[in-house]
């Protein structure tokens, strides 16, 4: 029953996370490129209203007109939209998952023991919340001291930083945990940017011209310098969510954390052009750049070649069937992968993405997965709870390379 309401659970947050994130990311995309495509009012009354840039535009068989005043209007509108829930909401989903799959689960998710051997859970979860918090705070320090008023230096700063944490965390937590914890945090300093800075200044603001008072228009500035972070920390942290699918060329490498700097950098360049090309600057040789980086990278992740299993010293290469590699598979994948499944770390009602390898022609069927993860990423089975050997691991390989023969099939 547990692991029926784990997985319940991890669908429904997953599901909210995945909404509420879409409403926070595609209000945030829309906002960024208002502000780029604004352009000065044509007529003087409206410059006289303190209108600094408006934009028409059509959408669904209607025609809009936005206004974007210099600093605020004389009056305040009775309706007054404000944009926050959409990024609460996914800072609380987002952790939801992580406690639900990453604490709860933390024998089978978040700790590996060749990675590193916690004694109890309850340390590995500590660290969990102290580099959420401690990488919010670092970098609200950095935002407020004078390398925050200069792009350029911060950025690399900040980049700097985050690269040495992504290898701190695949010291100490299983990688694909590692990879979640980069995103989490980069999505924690997002959120708290609303929360601490965006929406109270905003609040400041609309006070002042509540009580008649000029509004201090540096707090809509620094608003403005958070919101253009979280801008570029977008596509990082949504690469971040879909890496979980792609154990061999992303966490499951020897060098994963240097691919998560890589790959963040070429989503913040992309990110780059765009806000670029909205501001009227076309810099059209980012996006290929990007493209060409990507292929590089896809390049030097490529797998060694398996080593194939010899039989004894100056004999043939062997020549494996299935009942050479059962044995590997009944100590290290079946338990999970059997119906129904038998791990206790991990009680789970089905086998993962419905693969049984306790039945002979499924793991010919998917031989081509298991080589993904158990020989090339090494990232199966789970945080190799079962001490899985590279010989291990280089036999089940030579034995797909062979074209993953059953008993008394011939080559």
């Amino acid at each position: 029953m547990e692991s029926y309401i784990a997985e319940w659970l991890n669908l429904l947050f997953r599901w909210l996370h995945l909404i509420t994130g879409a409403a926070w990311i595609g209000t945030s995309f829309y906002f960024n490129w208002l502000n780029h495509n604004l352009r000065p009012p044509s007529q003087q009354s409206r410059k006289d209203e303190g209108i600094n840039g408006e934009l028409f535009a059509v959408h669904g068989g209607h025609f809009y007109q936005v206004s974007k005043y210099g600093g605020a209007p004389e009056k305040l509108p009775e309706t007054l939209h404000w944009f926050k829930w959409e990024a609460y909401f996914t800072w609380i989903t987002g952790f939801s998952l992580i406690s639900i799959v990453y604490y709860w689960g933390a024998r089978a998710f978040l700790i590996d023991p060749s990675v590193m051997a916690w004694e109890q859970t309850w340390q590995p979860i500590a660290l969990s919340l102290s580099s959420l918090i401690g990488g919010w705070i670092v970098y609200d320090l950095l935002c407020k001291s004078p390398l925050g008023r200069k792009p350029v230096p911060f950025a690399i700063v900040g980049f700097s930083l985050m690269t040495l944490i992504a290898y701190g965390l695949t010291q100490v937590f299983a990688a694909r945990a590692a990879y979640i914890h980069v995103g989490a945090m980069m999505g924690t300093m997002m959120a708290a940017n609303v929360f601490f800075v965006i929406i109270p200044n905003q609040r400041k603001m609309v006070d002042a011209m509540s009580a008649g008072l000029e509004p201090d228009i540096a707090l809509g500035e620094k608003g403005a310098q958070r919101s253009l972070h979280n801008n570029y920390f977008t596509l990082p942290v949504l690469f971040i969510m879909v890496s979980n699918h792609f154990s061999m060329t992303t966490y499951g490498h020897e060098w994963n954390w240097a691919i998560l700097a890589a790959l963040s950098l070429i989503g913040a360049g992309a990110r780059h052009y765009f806000n670029l090309k909205h501001k009227g600057q076309h810099k059209e040789w980012i996006l290929p750049v990007a493209a060409l980086a990507m292929i590089s990278l896809a390049f030097v992740t490529k797998p060694a070649p398996i080593q194939p299993v010899k039989l004894s010293a100056g004999q043939a290469e062997a020549k494996l069937y299935y009942s050479d590699i059962k044995p590997i598979l009944e100590k290290h994948c079946v338990s999970c992968h059997m119906e129904p499944p038998n791990n206790p770390l991990w009680p789970m009602p089905t086998p993962p993405k419905g693969i049984n390898l306790s039945i002979a022609e499924s793991v010919k069927n998917h031989a081509s997965q298991i080589m993904a993860q158990a020989v090339n990423s090494q990232t199966m089975p789970l945080a190799n709870q079962t001490n899985m050997t590279v010989e291990e691991r280089a036999k089940l390989g030579q034995w797909i390379q062979q074209g993953a023969l059953l008993d008394g099939e011939k080559p």
